[in-house]
């Protein structure tokens, strides 16, 4: 295995946030080829950017380590919870599964609990070998971006 490659840890970290955890443990429950159509049903539940940000991309974090244009806003609620907002093209599914996995299960949290989530979380869903380490990288791109934006609007 090359120093870029990673493998899923045997045991899921107990420290991640129940979203995420049962995220992983349901792509790790099933074969490789289940994985990529359960990454694509993900994709299909991706939420559309609020009508506010329509209007003016550039309030949108780019992330150009993924393969497919992805722009990116985090909000912190009046409760402090933490709500990602992440715009991905329908014809990038797999980039639109990532966007959409990361959307779920980091919504609602708060800032500390995102910041907790290991940055190497998507390797946890043992897709290394169902898609590119490139694609597997835009996913810790966005993660990293959305951890950004979290810290310097909380700072």
């Amino acid at each position: 295995m090359s120093a870029t490659e990673r493998t899923p840890s045997d045991e899921i970290p107990d420290t991640l946030p129940r979203a995420l955890r049962e995220t992983a443990e349901d792509f790790r429950s099933v074969g490789e080829r289940d994985r990529l159509q359960l990454l694509l049903e993900f994709s299909d539940e991706l939420p559309e950017m609020p009508e506010r940000y329509h209007d003016d991309p550039a309030l949108l974090e780019p992330v150009p380590e993924c393969q497919s244009p992805v722009a990116l806003i985090v909000e912190i609620g009046a409760d402090g919870a933490v709500h990602p907002h992440v715009q991905a093209p329908v014809e990038a599914p797999t980039t639109r599964g990532f966007a959409s996995i990361l959307v779920q299960g980091l919504d609602g949290l708060s800032p500390a609990e995102v910041l907790a989530v290991p940055s190497d979380y998507p390797y946890e869903l043992g897709l290394a070998h169902a898609v590119s380490l490139l694609r597997l990288h835009g996913m810790v791109a966005m993660l990293s971006r959305i951890k950004g934006q979290v810290r310097r609007k909380t700072a």
